[in-house]
C-alpha cells in the first residue's frame, strides 16, 4: 500500500483528488494539509510514501516545502500537481528534490500511474514539460534531466516508433498506416511494450512516452 499526503490549500481540491484516489486499492490517503509548514508537520507524523504537493500556497509554497522535506525526510517522494507551468516553479521544484510535475488537469488514472512510478522511484513530467525544459534550458546536462527506466532503453527502434505514437494518441490503425506495416504486428509491438515495460495498458505508455519523449526522438 503506497500512503499518500495531499497538499493544496483549496479543500475543495483536496476532497476531489482523496475521492478519486481512494478508488486505487493500492493507495492510501493518510492525511491532507493546506500549506507546506503544515505539510512538513504531517510528514513527520504520519510518515507517508508520496507527497502530493501543490506549487502556489500560504504561509511555505510548494518549492519551499519539497526543499525542507527532501532535507529533513530523504525517503519521501514529492509529486508537484499544480495548475501552474511556469518555468521557474517547473526547475526550482525540479532543482530542490522534486520527482515528478503533473498539472491539475491530468486524469485521475494517469495521476495514480505517477503516484506509483514516483514512490517506486522514477521521474515523472506531465506532456510538454520535458520539452519545456529542454527548450528553455538547452544546455542542461543528461544528469539534469529525469532519468530513463532501464526498461525503455531495452526498445527496440521500431518499438521506439510504436511507443512515440502511442503517445500521439493514434490508433493501431493509424501507426499501421504511418509506419507500413501491419495492424497485427502494431498489436505485436504494442504488447511487447507494455511487458517490457510493466505497464498496464496505452495510457500508462503514453505518459511514460510523453515524459521521455527526447530520450524516443533521438
Amino acid at each position: 500500500m503506497i500512503k499518500v499526503l495531499l497538499v493544496d490549500d483549496q479543500s475543495l481540491i483536496r476532497q476531489g483528488l482523496k475521492a478519486l484516489l481512494e478508488l486505487e486499492t493500492d493507495l492510501e490517503i493518510v492525511g491532507e494539509a493546506e500549506n507546506g509548514k503544515t505539510a512538513i508537520q504531517l510528514v513527520a507524523e504520519l510518515q507517508p510514501d508520496v507527497v502530493l504537493l501543490d506549487i502556489r500556497m500560504p504561509i511555505m509554497d510548494g518549492v519551499a516545502a519539497t526543499r525542507e522535506i527532501q532535507q529533513q525526510f530523504a525517503g519521501v517522494k514529492v509529486l508537484i500537481l499544480t495548475t501552474f507551468d511556469d518555468d521557474e516553479y517547473v526547475t526550482a521544484a525540479l532543482k530542490n528534490g522534486a520527482m515528478g510535475y503533473l498539472l491539475k488537469d491530468t486524469p485521475s488514472e494517469e495521476l495514480a500511474f505517477a503516484i506509483r512510478a514516483v514512490d517506486k522511484g522514477y521521474t515523472q513530467l506531465g506532456p510538454g514539460i520535458v520539452k519545456k525544459l529542454l527548450t528553455q534550458f538547452p544546455n542542461m546536462t543528461p544528469t539534469q534531466l529525469p532519468p530513463v527506466p532501464p526498461n525503455l532503453t531495452e526498445l527496440t527502434p521500431r518499438e521506439k516508433e510504436v511507443l512515440r505514437l502511442i503517445a500521439t494518441g493514434a490508433n493501431n490503425r493509424e501507426i499501421a498506416q504511418q509506419l507500413y506495416i501491419s495492424e497485427g504486428t502494431v498489436k505485436n509491438h504494442v504488447t511487447n511494450i507494455l511487458n517490457r515495460l510493466n505497464l498496464r495498458d496505452r495510457t500508462q505508455a503514453a505518459i511514460i512516452a510523453n515524459t521521455f519523449l527526447s530520450y524516443l526522438d533521438n
